[in-house]
């Protein structure tokens, strides 16, 4: 009972207690942990028309397949964004035709950093051991002057090579200092480029999007500012492919369980093997092993105790074992009183035994004088023991087989 108790007690303390903020970096606008960007989402669809926002769970090679249904901006946002060569020469063709690329990842396709003479590095943090990074957007008519604050990471990136030619600086990092004196260095983090007849953003920084930073302190300005770079009038089109934290399972089994015939078959297949352990696994038992039954060694013990009383010369206890094992015979087998031993005994034992009443006298003229005789020879015991089983072989029991 008081055990019953206790498993009670944990599980209902275990139930019960906070649980642990999950930091997981999804991304995803389902998601409301402080790395998802379910209140982005929110804000976007107040801001824009809703219309104009539409997710996107394929890859942008097959999205951009008949590319000139699709005008607008293509939106990725994840923690990283690595793209092969035949997408992102689709991507920047359909780009270049007018359109808006915005990607925002802290890894982006080395791929396109060389197609835009890009390079990126990490900004040191040696002096910044609370790892506090100071945020500025530079576009003069939205209060470039204001700082924002990010705390919940490592390390951040920026770009440390730009087309200066050809490149607008959208936003800036630096490492946080509470000495007022000392000017931090402020590093490229937010870029844009035109490209051909349209143009690429890109942002080192996906945190912007987050639930986490646009929630803390007036941040969602930051994030308001990013998005102020968007044409309101064309369509956004948000990447759900590239994402850490996206619904759709990618392993091989959702192939049969996407397809109604498969997945019958594939539920098929484990009820038919659930059958099988449950009936095959009662027909079938471990085999049993083969014990051999003990063998009845009395007679082997009792050859070898004659056999010491005989080699240490006890022929009289030999003799006088013989003969009552001789009695025991005679009262067992042929039921007969052997406490008085007379001519009607004799007589008796003769017709039971098989034996002429002359050779039962002979044997136990025999057996008495044996027994009164306190020292017995060698041939006088083997003399005894002959007449004994000669007498018992002629029993009639033995010989109507």
């Amino acid at each position: 009972m008081l055990t019953a108790l206790v498993v009670v007690l944990i599980i209902v303390l275990e139930y019960n207690k906070p649980q642990e903020l999950n930091w997981f970096p999804s991304y995803a606008k389902y998601h409301k942990i402080p790395f998802g960007s379910y209140v982005f989402h929110e804000q976007l669809e107040r801001a824009f028309t809703e219309d104009n926002i539409i997710d996107l769970e394929r890859p942008p090679f097959e999205v951009l397949g008949n590319a000139d249904e699709i005008n607008g901006t293509y939106f990725f946002l994840n923690g990283e964004v690595q793209f092969d060569k035949s997408e992102l020469d689709r991507l920047l063709e359909w780009t270049a035709k007018g359109n808006t690329l915005a990607i925002a990842s802290s890894s982006i396709s080395e791929k396109l950093l060389d197609t835009l003479s890009l390079e990126t590095s990490i900004i040191s943090n040696f002096n910044n051991f609370d790892n506090i990074f100071n945020l500025k957007l530079k576009n003069n008519s939205l209060e470039n002057e204001k700082t924002h604050s990010f705390k919940k990471a490592n390390f951040l990136k920026y770009f440390s090579t730009i087309d200066s030619t050809n490149t607008k600086v959208v936003a800036t990092i630096s490492n946080a200092s509470k000495n007022d004196s000392i000017q931090e260095k402020q590093h490229i983090n937010v870029i844009k480029q035109s490209f051909g007849k349209g143009e690429i953003i890109l942002n080192l920084f996906p945190q912007a999007y987050t639930n986490y930073f646009i929630l803390e302190d007036n941040n969602k300005d930051y994030t308001a500012g990013l998005l102020s770079y968007l044409n309101p009038e064309q369509p956004i089109y948000f990447d759900t492919y590239y994402k850490s934290g996206k619904k759709i399972a990618m392993s091989p089994l959702n192939v049969f369980l996407k397809t109604k015939a498969l997945r019958w078959a594939y539920y098929i297949m484990l009820i038919g093997a659930l059958f099988y352990i449950i009936f095959d696994g009662k027909r079938k038992q471990r085999a049993i092993a083969i014990i051999d039954p003990l063998k009845n060694q009395t007679l082997d013990f009792t050859r070898t105790i004659a056999n010491m009383y005989y080699e240490s010369g006890k022929h009289n206890d030999i003799a006088q074992h013989k003969i009552q094992h001789f009695l025991e015979y005679i009262r067992t087998h042929l039921n007969l009183n052997t406490n008085t031993i007379d001519d009607t005994f004799l007589r008796n034992l003769s017709s039971r035994s098989n034996n002429t009443i002359e050779d039962t006298k002979t044997l136990f003229t025999t057996i008495k004088a044996v027994s009164n005789n306190t020292k017995i020879t060698k041939e006088a015991l083997e003399k005894l023991n002959a007449s004994i089983e000669t007498y018992k072989s002629n029993n009639i029991w033995k010989t109507k087989i």
